[in-house]
């Protein structure tokens, strides 16, 4: 089993409101490089959504349960078929979105006997209190050439170090934007970290 967490996010590690529901002055910035910049499944999850289970807080499985359940494409059927565990101290009802269920008791306990892949989305306040317990497996980040400045980072200060092994870095087909970031374009690379051991915590990044 691993703990995989899939994420949008900016040059300086921003990752809240991509999409604009959060209302936040800077929220939408995902988007603005097209739809199909964050169509179908950029994350390369393959089989491991089909098998595994995702884990949301209750704020982004709200959002995803209003979105997913009307939409007929490839993707959407794997998003609406794949078991849903959601974290949530005050959400009862988990009705509105097929095979999703309210995770009873602790968090932590509820993901360390699981022993299919887990997939966390968005749900930043799950993501930090598994990365305080050395939890995160790997990290897929699909990374846009946009600088915020300002909202919540994946990786927030004096939060735990890491020592992660590079996996992959892929270059998509280029968005239809003004300016441009340097970007690699490599196949698996995996990294030795550290004095020579590899660490068992992984990064894949799409730029």
């Amino acid at each position: 089993m691993s703990v995989i967490v899939i994420q949008f996010i900016t040059l300086d590690g921003i990752v809240s409101d991509p999409d604009g529901s959060g209302g936040t002055p800077t929220g939408g910035w995902a988007f603005r490089h097209g739809p199909g910049t964050v169509a179908g499944d950029k994350f390369r999850l393959g089989s491991t959504l089909d098998d595994g289970v995702m884990l949301f807080g209750r704020t982004t499985w709200q959002l995803f349960s209003r979105l997913w359940p009307g939409r007929d494409d490839p993707f959407a059927a794997r998003m609406n078929a794949v078991p849903k565990l959601v974290a949530s101290r005050t959400l009862t009802d988990a009705s509105a979105w097929a095979h999703s269920r309210v995770v009873d008791g602790d968090l932590l306990d509820a993901v360390k006997p699981e022993r299919r892949d887990v997939i966390i989305t968005g749900s930043l306040s799950i993501v930090h209190a598994l990365m305080a317990e050395d939890l995160i497996d790997e990290y897929r980040l699909l990374t846009f050439p946009t600088i915020l400045g300002t909202g919540r980072r994946l990786f927030p200060a004096g939060g735990p170090s890491a020592y992660l092994e590079c996996l992959s870095a892929e270059r998509p087909a280029p968005p239809s934007s003004p300016g441009t970031a340097g970007q690699h374009d490599d196949g698996p690379v995996p990294r030795p970290v550290g004095d020579g051991a590899v660490s068992r915590r992984r990064v894949r990044a799409g730029v």
